[in-house]
């Protein structure tokens, strides 16, 4: 449990099965064996679907994120989303983060985020700014980019299969990001199931 004056790191999500993050590190080894330097890779045991990041977080909020969390499942249920094709996130000057799309059942996994995202909004948790979309992040591009590694990100995502995988959502979890040198370790708070 934290302590009243601890600033925990939160964000809520929807966890993979192991056999999707599996598919997904096969995937990044393919992408990093394509000459693509100075990325920053997730760890494929991190790799989630976020549905809000919620930051620093007074530890004295936990029990109202929590409740908020348990009003914004009750009545959702169980739904499949697939792996889609990878892509990127940035501007002109280049990609800013390497992603594979999530398909499948995306209706009620908007109605699913919508909840968590009027339900901590009403909780006293600022709302999102940009739109969802959903997305699960592989790797995050130094910027500004070094010359040419537009090109080769580009050219590697072109060349890549990406995975077929299918899998269930079943619950949706409260999860802590404590930042390392090594990069982001997760652990969870507490999941909340859908019905």
């Amino acid at each position: 449990m934290a302590r009243d004056d601890e600033r925990p790191r939160l964000f809520v999500a929807i966890d993979l099965p192991e056999a999707v993050r599996e598919s997904l590190g096969r995937l990044q080894a393919e992408l990093r064996a394509r000459d693509l330097p100075g990325l920053r890779w997730t760890r494929p045991e991190g790799i989630h679907l976020t549905l809000k990041f919620l930051g620093e977080t007074p530890a004295a909020s936990l029990p109202a994120i929590q409740d908020a969390l348990a009003r914004a499942v009750r009545g959702a249920s169980q739904f499949q989303l697939a792996l889609g094709a990878p892509g990127t996130f940035g501007n002109r000057r280049g990609p800013r983060v390497l992603w594979v799309d999530v398909g499948g059942d995306l209706e009620p996994l908007g109605r699913l985020q919508a909840a968590v995202e009027r339900e901590l909004t009403a909780a006293g948790i600022a709302p999102e700014e940009r739109a969802f979309s959903p997305h699960l992040t592989l790797a995050r591009v130094p910027q500004p980019p070094r010359p040419a590694l537009a090109e080769r990100i580009s050219r590697a995502l072109e060349a890549v299969v990406p995975p077929q995988d299918r899998f269930e959502a079943t619950e949706v979890v409260l999860m802590r990001s404590e930042l390392q040198p090594g990069g982001a370790v997760y652990s969870r708070v507490q999941a909340f199931p859908l019905s």
